[in-house]
């Protein structure tokens, strides 16, 4: 726990869960919202890097080992947090993993249920502690679930992450249905292209970290974003600015999302698609 005590800033007084905190969005999440002035409940399932991340924050913070697909760590985390700190003010559920790139017909089974777990079992435990707290506690807090672009569309890869990140919008959509009426508010936070640690495992493979640049620089802003953004916006979402706010799934994507791709201005044509398709199919569907 960091030694300073600071009585600035929007989240003073305040305290915020923030999963995922050890690296990349949620790392950002946790300093942004420590420099807001909130006290941080880092979570992470990499332990040392947590603690570090929490020992540096300008904040009084604890870092938490867990694993946020495990029902007794997102208890474990969030007793540890009051007990810290007698309350839990605010969340940021930003944890996820991205999972395999593998073609539809070669998908596993173990692979799917993998994702699924962490990025939607693990975000509805998540809401659920954070709705359990409040009812018990009576906070009328605020709640930001990392969503993705992914979720709005499709694509031929990553179906496990797509499939998880639709889900979330599920969630973030009921979520805020039931907490409107308590006063508690549930948003998303949708980025784009946001070259970070999760896509580090990809680096080699396309729509994975290595083209992360190239593909961005097809954006409006023509651009990647950067970690730091992505959480400028989640504080937004937590704060008071945005008390009329729910149920919101707020894209942070350079405009990528609402680029028509069929027309010029959205690249229509300026890519050889049989050149896609030979990288992206196998050779039993060219027999």
């Amino acid at each position: 726990m960091s030694n300073t005590h600071p009585t600035a800033g929007r989240f003073a007084g305040k305290v915020a869960v923030v999963t995922g905190a050890a690296s990349g969005l949620g790392r950002a999440s946790a300093e942004r919202l420590a420099g807001d002035g909130a006290r941080i409940v880092a979570v992470d399932i990499n332990a040392d890097a947590v603690r570090e991340l929490a020992a540096s924050l300008p904040t009084d913070s604890i870092g938490v080992h867990a694993d946020i697909s495990v029902e007794a760590d997102v208890d474990a985390y969030m007793a540890a947090g009051i007990d810290a700190f007698g309350q839990i003010d605010l969340h940021h559920l930003n944890a996820g993993i991205f999972g395999s790139f593998a073609e539809l017909p070669d998908l596993g089974v173990d692979d799917f249920e993998r994702v699924m777990a962490v990025n939607v079992r693990g975000q509805f435990l998540g809401l659920r502690a954070a709705f359990r707290h409040y009812r018990s506690s009576g906070i009328r807090g605020a709640v930001a679930v990392t969503a993705s672009i992914a979720g709005h569309t499709g694509a031929a890869d990553l179906l496990p992450y797509q499939t998880s990140k639709h889900a979330v919008a599920g969630l973030v959509h009921a979520s805020a249905v039931y907490g409107g009426p308590l006063g508690i508010r549930v948003n998303g936070v949708a980025p784009g292209i946001v070259p970070t640690e999760l896509f580090a495992a990809a680096a080699s493979t396309s729509g994975g970290k290595n083209d992360m640049d190239r593909r961005a620089s097809t954006t409006p802003l023509r651009r990647a974003g950067a970690a730091s953004e992505i959480a400028g916006v989640v504080s937004f979402v937590l704060s008071d600015d945005a008390a009329y706010m729910t149920g919101e799934i707020i894209a942070v994507d350079g405009g990528a999302s609402i680029v028509n791709t069929v027309r010029p201005s959205g690249g229509a044509g300026a890519w050889d698609a049989g050149a896609v398709d030979d990288a992206l199919y196998s050779k039993e569907w060219k027999r």
